[in-house]
């Protein structure tokens, strides 16, 4: 940074000079040109990728995938001091997990790269140099104990801290015998002149003048590293970025990057602010709540359509809210122009109804159907072939972890069997894993229930296991068969057995019939 300091002070006599508009990114810090649409999701890796990072990825996901466009994964890593170990690759593969993998990314590479803010300083070290020769920008000498102090007076007055531009008056003989002391000073941007007015494409004409409620912003730590104002502008430039889809949290800033752009010379996107995801109450999401992150969703075996089905659900940007969608039927029918200001109120208490295929929207009614696709994303995965197989392995696996030892015949883990216990319970269960769960382990080992316990249950348990032995001894004569077992002649045993249980937990005819053959 001093370097480019005394280049400042003793400005190059070159065609080579470097304050003219920055062009875009060459060599191996890539280039891309043309009108195509291109956007970006942004994390920044100090925590794992949860339902509002996801939800503002797969907008703009489907907004390139509409347009035939390119989306791109860039991982915001400048405040080296709060990264979390693992956070990048987590990020980048619940992307893929969700089924909205980036064209480009620090995994996959590509034109634009390096996709790490990290190993791009050079162009944010270039970009501020351009400013610094133009005005733009200035070098701040003041201390942290100087910038606390400015602090706590603001909050003693009740006023909001800001930076009063001290440093924005120095001379250049001032500033050269500062550099002296103090080769690598924290750059500012200067915030002057009235902020452009832009049309935001989801809150429509909006400005800010935030040079009249804030100090001039730092952009270039001491360190070498930019702030995200900086860095964001110079990025989006770089890597062509044509449409920025983010948090309506940045609206306010976005005047500033304007700003930023005017003083490069460089032409901006187009913005799209999103509203936010909040809980059910309203209240804010938060990443302290373990269960929202991705990892917690696949761990609890939920499907990635139904979670990209109840998080645009819950919003706008759609013609109609609509359960069941799947991720080429969601880009076909995003329309951007309907994304509305209002904040998408999120009900993960329905969340396995979405997974499992069948909510209480499409119970039929007084002899109706309400008229919603009963085709939700568990049941859809069941019903092709294919991905029933894959069911089959999945489950064959889980019921290995879950009982092991316990499977007293390793028969329960051929495929035919595991493929009709799934078509069997599909529309009785949310997730695979409940197959696995203490309710269904009669499906794979034989049940220990006492005498007592069969007594609580039904006075009739002797009568009904019975019946259901002497039924089985005539299932030659029933070709329609189940399992193994005539489900028509079940039926009402079942149902003496059900209306005589005291508990909620009763046992099926299965178990019984498993119990009475021991």
């Amino acid at each position: 940074m001093a370097v480019l300091l005394k280049r400042l002070l003793h400005p190059p006599r070159t065609p080579e000079a470097l304050g003219r508009p920055l062009g875009r990114r060459e060599a191996s810090l890539g280039t891309h040109a043309g009108p195509a649409v291109r956007v970006r999701f942004a994390p920044s890796p100090t925590g794992f990728l949860h339902l509002g990072g996801l939800r503002t990825a797969l907008y703009n996901y489907i907004f390139a995938k509409k347009h035939g466009g390119s989306f791109i994964l860039r991982l915001e890593d400048t405040d080296q001091t709060r990264l979390v170990p693992g956070a990048a690759d987590n990020i980048e593969d619940m992307l893929e997990w969700a089924g909205i993998p980036p064209d480009e990314s620090p995994r996959r590479g590509g034109p634009a790269g390096p996709y790490l803010q990290s190993q791009r300083l050079a162009l944010y070290a270039q970009a501020t140099e351009a400013l610094l020769k133009s005005g733009a920008a200035y070098p701040c000498f003041c201390s942290p104990q100087r910038l606390e102090l400015l602090k706590r007076e603001a909050l003693r007055n009740r006023q909001t801290p800001r930076y009063d531009n001290r440093c924005r008056s120095l001379s250049e003989a001032q500033v050269a015998q500062k550099l002296a002391k103090d080769p690598k000073p924290p750059i500012r941007f200067h915030l002057e002149g009235e902020a452009p007015a832009f049309q935001d494409l989801v809150y429509g004409w909006n400005r800010h003048e935030v040079a009249s409620v804030e100090g001039d912003p730092v952009i270039l730590k001491s360190d070498g590293f930019p702030t995200y104002h900086l860095a964001c502008v110079v990025d989006d430039h770089h890597m062509g970025i044509s449409h920025v889809l983010r948090g309506s949290e940045w609206l306010v800033s976005t005047s500033k990057h304007l700003l930023l752009y005017r003083a490069l010379g460089w032409q901006p996107p187009r913005f799209a602010h999103l509203p936010l995801l909040l809980n059910r109450d309203g209240s804010k999401l938060s990443k302290r709540q373990g269960d929202i992150f991705l990892e917690h969703f696949a761990a609890a075996g939920f499907l990635p359509d139904a979670l990209l089905d109840i998080i645009t659900s819950c919003g706008s940007g759609f013609a109609e809210n609509q359960m069941g969608r799947t991720l080429p039927e969601l880009i076909t029918q995003f329309d951007l122009t309907r994304v509305t200001c209002h904040s998408a109120l999120l009900d993960l208490e329905k969340l396995p109804e979405f997974n499992r295929g069948l909510s209480r929207l499409e119970m039929p009614v007084a002899g109706r159907s309400l008229g919603f696709p009963g085709r939700l994303h568990l049941r859809r995965l069941v019903s092709d072939k294919t991905q029933r197989r894959q069911l089959v392995g999945k489950l064959q696996a889980l019921v290995e972890e879950a009982f092991g030892s316990q499977l007293q015949d390793r028969n329960v883990l051929d495929a035919a069997y595991v493929e009709r216990i799934i078509l069997l319970r599909q529309g009785h269960i949310c997730h695979l894993q409940d197959l696995v769960s203490p309710v269904h382990s009669y499906l794979w080992t034989r049940p220990a229930v006492s005498r007592a316990q069969l007594g609580a249950v039904s006075e009739k348990v002797d009568i009904i296991a019975k019946r259901v032995l002497g039924s089985v001894q005539g299932l030659e004569e029933h070709p329609h068969s189940f399992l193994g077992y005539s489900y028509s002649l079940f039926i009402p045993l079942y149902h003496d057995l059900y209306n005589s249980s005291p508990i909620d937990g009763h046992l099926d005819c299965f178990q019984i019939l498993q119990l009475q053959s021991q």
